[in-house]
């Protein structure tokens, strides 16, 4: 089974991301090469996949990961603005915090350090499950924030929605 869904969301993957200046529409050459770089994706990730694979089966988790898209997008654009006006005015105070989270599982570890790299100005740097923290790199610590009680100050939503969305 996890060969199967790894092929399957790599398969889907592949067409979303070729989809050509004719619309959806694919060439014989194209749906050939996706059905074996999906084969070789399914095979080589099947372990890692593991067990909990039938969960990316699950249509209501698709619809979770779409709602957090416009989520992460919006971080995204503050950010941006964020790091610009840091630019041009010069002021910031980079630094390393131990930001503490509220999270068990490892996926929910990757997806908020993957979210909190993906905006501008931050870089998770490590992840410790068993300190319950993450380490990150940030470009403006506010005073008073170099130790942060929560993660809201550096990740904003994305806590509550790692922990939705890694379960």
């Amino acid at each position: 089974m996890p060969f199967i869904v790894a092929f399957v969301f790599a398969y889907i993957l592949w067409l979303v991301l070729t989809a050509g200046t004719n619309g959806l529409l694919w060439s014989s050459q194209e749906l050939i090469a996706g059905l074996i770089f999906a084969g070789i994706i399914g095979y080589a990730t099947k372990d890692i996949v593991g067990e909990k694979s039938t969960r990316f089966l699950n249509p209501i988790r698709w619809l979770e990961w779409i709602a957090y898209a416009p989520v992460l997008f919006w971080g995204m654009v503050k950010a941006n603005f964020h790091v610009a006006w840091l630019v041009i005015t010069g002021r910031i105070r980079p630094g390393i915090v131990r930001v503490p989270v509220d999270l068990e599982e490892d996926a929910q570890y990757t997806i908020l350090g993957n979210s909190i790299t993906l905006t501008p100005g931050t870089l998770t740097i490590d992840a410790c499950p068993e300190e319950k923290a993450l380490y990150v790199h940030w470009i403006d610590i506010p005073k008073g924030m170099e130790k942060p009680e929560s993660s809201e100050p550096v990740s904003g939503p994305f806590e509550k929605w790692a922990r939705r969305l890694g379960k």
